[in-house]
């Protein structure tokens, strides 16, 4: 085994022994896994109970068991060895450092539109005193600053608070529905209707997370927590915030349908999330159409800005790597200040705002969706090679229920890989 040597970052205090005390720490996975939910994750949730009710309760409960263990490894790989996932990557080979310079530079070009576009739908239907694309540049810059002048901890508070806008806005509209539990219990039995496999594994696949997923290490460091003792507060951390995700995602699929199950009305994409606002206004009344606006337009806003304070850590640490600079001075790289993350935080600003106007370029698109849908693959496979290799000590290596649980993940984002690349050809 490797010695272990740590990355430098504030003094820490001994890790909590209780679960009672764990509790008072918890926060990095909340952070993780409200900017892992997305827009695409309510959409997907919200067509599959269109489409089929209350039967894929199950596939939520798999889909958050299956990014735990993601996550999970994650932080265990960073709070065992003491090393950053990029330099679990960077151990690897060339061939994983270059895939991941070419994907975090056209993610963040892409994703930056994107993020930008649908929480200024949300804020534009809320509140429509201007253009969709002023919306959408005030966020950026809303976040740009946020993160450009705060802290990590400053950025967890205002994260958390919008975590809890997001549970009791979009749960209560769920809890107002009054979900019929005996079908919702039948949804733990799998079940698997005629043509409806994709939008399973897709369901599956995006219980919150893609490449944030990677920043979750960054934030342990910045919370202090940075040796093995903290392993059990990082696990409990990663338990509650997948919890909270799983009940999220499945106020989406209660919502979906309760109100739109055996309707023959199909509600896609962004926009769909509009009208499904509205058709809650007709039936339930203006408070809880503004209640869905507003955990909308939350789980857009966590998104951005988890993404503009974790994903400039990633980028920062690559170029470290790439330019050799020893572990001893990665503190003025991994840094909120330093210029590859300040770079890098402009790059998820400024560039994007371009495609706001002149859409997106075909040959990005498809650059972009092939990268994107290899990356889910990548970090599974990756962490099955790092977590049972010499570098981690025998007791934080994968057991054989977790090696299969990844396995498992491999095998299901290399089918939505295909899917999406073969959909974008």
């Amino acid at each position: 085994m490797k010695s272990r040597t740590t990355l430098h970052t504030d003094p820490v205090s001994p890790a909590p022994a209780s679960a009672k005390s764990r509790l008072k720490h918890i926060g990095p996975g909340l952070v993780m896994a409200a900017t892992g939910v997305g827009v695409g994750d309510l959409v997907a949730a919200l067509v599959a109970g269109t489409l089929y009710g209350h039967v894929f309760v199950w596939a939520i409960v798999i889909g958050s068991i299956l990014k735990y263990i993601l996550n999970e490894g994650i932080g265990r790989w960073c709070l065992a060895t003491g090393q950053t996932i990029l330099e679990g990557w960077h151990s690897l080979g060339r061939w994983a450092m270059a895939y991941f310079g070419v994907y975090v530079i056209l993610w963040g070009l892409v994703f930056g539109a994107a993020v930008a576009s649908s929480t200024a739908l949300a804020a534009a239907t809320m509140f429509p005193i201007m253009p969709l694309w002023a919306w959408a540049i005030l966020h950026s810059l809303t976040g740009f600053l946020l993160i450009w002048n705060g802290r990590y901890l400053f950025f967890e508070r205002v994260m958390l608070m919008l975590v809890g806008i997001m549970f009791v806005t979009v749960v209560g509209s769920a809890v107002i529905l009054f979900p019929n539990l005996g079908n919702l219990s039948l949804g733990l039995v799998p079940q698997l209707p005629s043509g409806s496999l994709f939008y399973v594994l897709g369901l599956v696949g995006g219980v919150g997370g893609t490449v944030t997923m990677a920043s979750y290490g960054y934030w342990l460091r910045k919370k202090g927590w940075n040796s093995p003792s903290w392993i059990p507060t990082m696990r409990l951390d990663t338990t509650v915030a997948y919890t909270i995700t799983g009940i999220f995602t499945l106020s989406l699929l209660v919502i979906g349908a309760e109100v739109l199950f055996g309707t023959g009305i199909i509600l896609e994409g962004e926009k769909g999330m509009v009208d499904l606002s509205r058709l809650l206004g007709e039936r339930l009344g203006e408070i809880v159409r503004w209640l869905f606006l507003i955990g909308f337009w939350a789980a857009s806003f966590t998104s951005l800005l988890g993404v503009w304070n974790g994903v400039p850590y990633l980028f920062a640490d690559f170029v470290r790597l790439t330019k050799g600079i020893p572990k001893e001075q990665s503190g003025e790289y991994i840094s909120e200040k330093s210029k590859p993350y300040r770079s890098y935080l402009a790059w998820l600003t400024f560039p994007p705002m371009l495609l706001l106007f002149l859409g997106k370029p075909f040959a990005l698109v498809i650059a972009y969706g092939t990268l994107g849908a290899l990356f889910m693959p990548f970090l599974s496979l990756t962490l099955i090679w790092l977590l049972n290799s010499s570098r981690v000590g025998d007791p934080f290596k994968n057991g054989w229920v977790t090696n299969l649980l990844l396995g498992g993940s491999v095998l299901l984002f290399a089918v939505l890989a295909f899917r999406e690349i073969f959909d974008v050809f």
